[in-house]
């Protein structure tokens, strides 16, 4: 049997992902009021709040991407416990997947740093948990890959 604690790992940690994008989509609507001071380094209300320029592209607020991005990751994870066409595509489809969700927020921090001059810390709570999903996405790829040399031979 295979070990997929990496899959299951990926699965338990982008729920707290669509949690915390979910919150910030909240906060982006004017639904909720974050604790983040007001010009301050640690500035939400500059980076992803309602009147923030680079909180959405075009009429789509990141924070809902962020939301629809770990949510295909759960579910992709989901998926994998059914007989899905792509599942035998898995590890490449995760590595995909997670690699685009990290080049965004790799491109969304180079925003906040470069441009904004603030940073919101969800939005590095969420950056930090898409590297974790990236490396253990990799390294289930990795398992994968080995798994499948060692049934060739």
């Amino acid at each position: 049997m295979k070990q997929e604690w990496q899959l299951r790992l990926i699965q338990l940690l982008s729920v707290p992902g669509m949690m915390l994008a979910f919150y910030l989509y909240l906060f982006h609507m004017g639904v909720l009021v974050v604790g983040c001071k007001v010009g301050s380094f640690w500035d939400c209300g500059q980076v992803s709040g309602p009147a923030a320029p680079y909180a959405s592209i075009g009429p789509v607020p990141v924070a809902f991407i962020g939301l629809t991005g770990y949510a295909v990751i759960f579910m992709l994870t989901w998926l994998q416990d059914w007989d899905f066409p792509l599942m035998d595509y898995l590890p490449e489809l995760m590595v995909a997947v997670t690699g685009f969700a990290l080049l965004f927020s790799l491109g969304l921090t180079a925003v906040e740093f470069f441009v904004i001059r603030a940073f919101c810390q969800y939005c590095v709570v969420s950056a930090v948990l898409v590297v974790i999903l990236f490396g253990l996405a990799l390294s289930y790829l990795r398992s994968a890959n080995a798994e499948g040399g060692e049934n060739a031979t």
